[in-house]
């Protein structure tokens, strides 16, 4: 095996176990194994990590290629959007660790990752803007240029860059995926083997990661209004929902267990009651997950950087 096949393997793999952390893991608002919600099942996003992988770290393929052929891929088990944030930040990410097998720290993955987005051209926004179409994310909207409904006229960047303001996800590629790597290493995510498939309950994550987790979920949730629930439920709902991630983060900082408090399952529920999904800051989370997998399954959480971000 070649090393550019090693790394297409190694990047598959933590991106599968960045999407079982995903639901393995109870995060307010979200679909866990414990906690289904908003008419979906853990299973549904189980099956759509294992169908997009192929697609999405198919060797030689453009981002647009791989975003487009991934959601296809969800909808075939899926039949509805269980991961289309997820396919857009990733895509990038994937084509980066494929091309710069070498990249494994910070500084270098960044890097590879921006050179991936100053390359993206007119046909990546083509497919992107097929795949979102079809995809059909609730609460999308129209834009005044470059809606995802037409054709567009510009590459898949610029195109990003313009719904950058209220759309996290576009940020990200306008940014650099400066959000992502200020927050991706603030946890420490061990346990499991990149990619062990959830065979039962002995594959579930154990109290370390699963704090580590909740923390990473937590401080997109309380840093950001999420774009999700902003389209869906307005402005004013998504900041009541940053305001109580910011205190259950400050009780996680404090030494609270999350999951042995039953307030945290009680927020989790009304959330769900009132068909809130934080689905950007889950989204987010899991592509977080993908970078420090990538770096290294246990790497010391780099808090020196993130200590000083505050969100906007």
């Amino acid at each position: 095996m070649s090393t550019q096949q090693a790394a297409v393997e190694r990047a598959r793999a933590s991106f599968l176990r960045a999407c079982w952390l995903d639901v393995a893991v109870r995060k307010p608002g979200n679909v866990s194994l414990v906690s289904p919600g908003h008419g979906m099942q853990a299973s549904m996003f189980i099956a759509s990590a294992q169908a997009a992988a192929g697609a999405l770290f198919e060797p030689g393929t453009s981002v647009g290629a791989r975003i487009e052929g991934a959601v296809a891929a969800t909808w075939a088990v899926a039949g509805c959007n269980t991961n289309l944030g997820i396919l857009l930040l990733c895509a990038p990410i994937a084509l980066a660790m494929e091309r710069h097998p070498g990249a494994t720290t910070r500084a270098a993955l960044q890097a590879a990752v921006e050179s991936v987005l100053a390359a993206l051209d007119i046909d990546d926004a083509r497919a992107a803007y097929r795949a979102i179409a079809r995809a059909r994310p609730g609460g999308l909207g129209s834009a005044p240029a470059e809606d995802v409904r037409d054709v567009p006229s510009v590459d898949l960047r610029a195109a990003m860059a313009l719904a950058a303001e209220r759309d996290l996800i576009a940020r990200q590629y306008r940014d650099g995926f400066a959000d992502l790597f200020a927050l991706a290493f603030e946890a420490r995510v061990c346990g499991m083997a990149c990619g062990e498939a959830p065979g039962g309950t002995e594959a579930l994550p154990d109290a370390a990661t699963v704090a580590s987790v909740q923390r990473l979920y937590l401080a997109w949730l309380s840093g950001f209004a999420d774009s999700h629930i902003v389209r869906n439920h307005g402005e004013g709902v998504a900041q009541t929902v940053m305001a109580a991630a910011q205190a259950w983060r400050e009780r996680e900082r404090a030494g609270v267990v999350l999951d042995a408090d039953s307030g945290f399952a009680e927020w989790d529920l009304s959330l769900k009651a009132q068909r809130i999904n934080p689905g950007t800051s889950a989204d987010l989370t899991v592509a977080a997950l993908l970078l420090a997998g990538w770096i290294g399954p246990c790497a010391a959480p780099a808090r020196e950087a993130a200590s000083g971000w505050h969100g906007s």
